[in-house]
């Protein structure tokens, strides 16, 4: 009783800090450019760990270490192609990213920039684009509501359902009268909190350094230390390997990540953020490997019924190694990790519903209306995303997967061409858009053989191609396209 009394005073005290921060942010949010993008305002420091912890979210804490739990080392398979694709995205993505969007008057979503990019008058390519957002946002946001339900199941014994809803209303509470500015500056805190916990758990936890935590896996099964094959020995498949390295493509389509290029305050301070973000997302990932496996042994070693939900492994260990009030406070972390990435799912989502559908529909439309008409798009889509997490039996995983894949074939390839091909038409755009999507959807439903393989790849590669092929096949672009794509070029180096 008191464990519980000190974990749950701990994290009203964290609520409570997250609330004040969402109230500051309402009263800096004065129309619809602060309210989804903050006023392109975000330092370095701001813009790297938003990105980053709205990227992991509970995934972070409870689907990785659970991963590394069952899989032992081949887990890094799949840790290094999200931080390669980290990278890559900063690097390859996001000075770009922003330079265009300024450049095609202050593009505040990813369909709009779409459809500006190439002059989309019908608005079939964003209204398209807007679709399949909220299509995958809704399993990406219910991946967070499960991990949110597992959270107060495990620590407080809590029935799952009730659990559910009550991580919806505190995600849905700040983000919906801060918007942008209030997720980013939560994201920051929660970011640097997910990151300390899961650097200090495993170390509290581990019966001496890290040569004995080998020697120990080691003797638990030789196995779980083979980079090249699974726990039970067998070799690892090339469809395998490249299933879990593929994870790093789905970065060049995330929404909610991509926004957070869209909103750094100038050029010069996204180098400054890509050495952050890459920091913190290799700390982060290592933290979480070493939970999975230093809770593998704890538990053999200390629950002779094993662990009914591996997800569940870094809340296990906490319990049992600290003192409740410290307990709740890195507890608090994987309330972190599902809040940074909810609210900022449900803001895209509802900028989606708000700049990408109602402003087409009332062009007379006031940026007050616009930021209202979000607010009530933050509340029903966290309902529907919260009827699609009542399932117990979900995974934060296999959700967070299915929606990355879709995020990573339908927008990666159409934004990658957009931002380094100057012949791309809107066609093309159209095109990719709609070849990724439905890739992931229709291979997500086949199994065996080459169908086995992740579909973020077969969706990326289509993807391509067709962008590719549909371009060349309908002709160049219009030359007013062709001429904003050269002024984009000369602005990258001199864009601040």
């Amino acid at each position: 009783m008191e464990s519980n009394s000190a974990i749950t005073g701990t994290f009203i005290v964290y609520l409570i800090a997250m609330m004040a921060i969402g109230y500051y942010a309402y009263k800096r949010t004065a129309n619809s450019a602060d309210y989804f993008l903050g006023g392109r305002s975000l330092g370095p420091w701001p813009a790297a760990i938003s990105a980053g912890a709205s990227d992991m979210s509970g995934w972070l804490l409870l689907g990785l270490p659970g991963y590394a739990y069952a899989a032992g080392v081949e887990s890094f398979w799949l840790a290094g192609g999200l931080l390669l694709g980290t990278w890559a995205n900063w690097m390859f993505c996001a000075k770009r990213l922003r330079t265009y969007t300024l450049e095609v008057d202050n593009a505040i979503t990813i369909p709009e920039y779409l459809s500006r990019r190439f002059e989309d008058k019908s608005k079939l390519l964003q209204i398209i684009s807007a679709l399949v957002i909220l299509l995958f946002f809704l399993f990406y946001t219910s991946s967070g509501l499960v991990a949110g339900g597992k959270l107060f199941q495990t620590v407080f014994g809590m029935d799952y359902q009730i659990a559910v809803i009550i991580g919806t209303l505190c995600i849905v509470s700040y983000t919906l009268f801060g918007g942008f500015l209030a997720v980013s500056w939560t994201d920051l805190v929660q970011g640097l909190l997910m990151a300390a916990a899961l650097m200090i758990v495993p170390i509290a936890a581990m019966e001496g350094g890290f040569g004995q935590l080998s020697s120990d896996l080691h003797a638990q099964n030789p196995e779980l230390l083979t980079l090249w094959s699974d726990i039970k020995g067998e070799p690892l498949s090339a469809i395998a390997i490249i299933s879990l390295a593929a994870w790093g493509l789905g970065y060049f389509g995330q929404p909610h990540i991509l926004a957070r290029f869209n909103a750094t305050r100038s050029n010069k301070d996204i180098t400054t953020a890509r050495r952050i973000a890459v920091t913190w997302s290799m700390l982060s990932m290592a933290g979480a490997l070493m939970v999975g496996m230093v809770g593998l042994l704890y538990v053999q070693n200390n629950m002779s019924g094993g662990l009914a939900d591996a997800e569940t492994i870094f809340m296990v260990l906490v319990n049992a190694v600290f003192h409740p009030v410290i307990a709740g406070i890195l507890l608090a972390a994987i309330l972190a990790a599902i809040m940074s990435t909810a609210d900022s799912q449900l803001l895209v989502s509802s900028s989606a519903l708000a700049e990408d559908f109602y402003k087409q529909l009332v062009p007379s439309a006031t940026p007050e209306s616009l930021v209202n008409i979000g607010r009530f798009a933050v509340i029903a889509l966290a309902v529907v995303a919260l009827l699609l997490a009542m399932n117990p039996d979900s995974t934060v995983l296999g959700l967070v997967s299915y929606a990355w894949a879709g995020f990573g074939a339908a927008f990666g390839p159409a934004l990658l061409f957009s931002l380094y091909w100057r012949n791309m038409n809107r066609n093309g755009a159209l095109a990719g858009v709609l070849v990724g999507g439905i890739t992931v959807v229709a291979w997500k439903q086949i199994s065996g053989g080459i169908f086995d393989i992740y579909e973020i790849v077969p969706g990326f590669i289509f993807a391509s191609i067709a962008i590719v092929l549909v371009s060349k096949l309908t002709g160049a672009p219009k030359a007013s396209v062709t001429k904003t794509f050269d002024s984009y070029e000369n602005s990258l180096e001199t864009l601040d």
